[in-house]
């Protein structure tokens, strides 16, 4: 296939250019370098079936040539980023996606929407199937990455039942790994760069809220599987072992070998108390389950830290 990556540049976006091209697809990566870098994909440059596109998608996008799939990946995805891009996070969830969906119609071509367990926001149903329609804030500070991720779907699925478009949505659960940004904000990244530095590690509230961590690895093979399949409803994809910070916080001092300590500070707006996700559509549907637990997991992402900080 000739796949369009929108966000190939970040985290999750170049791990999927790698897979994509590994099994013998070409790539159009497409990214405004806001939170992506080059260098996650500077190894790829020399690849003949790939292409990196420097645009923001929020803006018209094009891409000449066949298409088979279109996956929306692009958007600032940490807490930190989307609280500081407040706008843009909005517009890439909405402008970016109708663009997006406006090109894989044009092309004839399946489209695969990046969506998110923030969709949920702080669940009064535990672990979260995807009929929890969620419990989201929607003037808080984090629904303007909530709420684009939601409008996304919306779009989505009515490109999908108005337009005949072959759709696909993942929400994504906590995933981490290599090329992770080291202050971007998301708590694996914060407390493995504390700890890498013997720095007091931030725990918010008291740190008994939950989340559930995927590694990247079987992330991205969650949504190949998704990709390759004929499932329309959203899907589910995170590992379902769920960890209290504070437990992450206690792996990761023992994994580094570090003297850091624990500070604790008041929990931000909104923050969600716990997060796991219920899999079983993507076991049943897919035949995909997480293989990664979050020691193994963890050691090649701190090994990552170490090289780039």
């Amino acid at each position: 296939m000739r796949v369009v990556v929108t966000g190939g540049a970040g985290f999750l976006g170049s791990h999927l250019s790698d897979a994509l091209l590994a099994r013998g697809d070409e790539v159009v990566a497409i990214d405004n370098l806001v939170t992506g870098s080059q260098d996650n994909i500077a190894h790829l440059f020399g690849n003949r079936s790939f292409t990196f596109v420097e645009a923001n998608v929020s803006n018209y996008v094009w891409v000449p040539g066949t298409v088979d799939a279109v996956m929306h990946f692009a958007s600032p995805a940490s807490p930190r980023d989307y609280l500081d891009m407040p706008i843009q996070t909005l517009k890439v969830g909405s402008l970016g996606t109708h663009n997006t969906l406006g090109l894989a119609r044009a092309k004839g071509a399946k489209y695969f929407l990046a969506s998110t367990s923030e969709i949920y926001g702080d669940p009064q149903v535990h672990p979260q199937t995807e009929e929890y329609w969620g419990h989201v804030n929607p003037i808080g500070p984090r629904g303007v990455y909530d709420e684009a991720k939601r409008f996304a779907e919306a779009m989505t699925m009515a490109y999908h039942r108005f337009h005949g478009l072959d759709t696909r949505i993942v929400r994504f659960f906590n995933t981490y790994g290599p090329r992770m940004r080291p202050r971007d904000g998301r708590v694996v990244s914060n407390l493995i760069v504390q700890a890498l530095g013997n720095e007091p590690l931030t725990i918010y509230g008291e740190g008994q809220q939950t989340r559930s961590f995927g590694y990247v690895a079987d992330t991205i093979a969650g949504v190949l599987a998704l990709l390759d399949s004929d499932v329309n409803d959203p899907v589910n994809i995170g590992n379902p072992g769920e960890f209290t910070i504070l437990e992450l916080a206690q792996l990761v001092v023992e994994l580094t070998g570090s003297t850091s300590e624990l500070v604790y500070e008041p929990l931000p707006e909104d923050d969600p108390m716990q997060r796991k996700p219920d899999i079983t559509r993507a076991r049943t549907r897919l035949g995909w389950e997480p293989r990664v637990s979050l020691r193994e997991g963890l050691v090649p992402t701190i090994e990552f830290f170490r090289s780039v900080i």
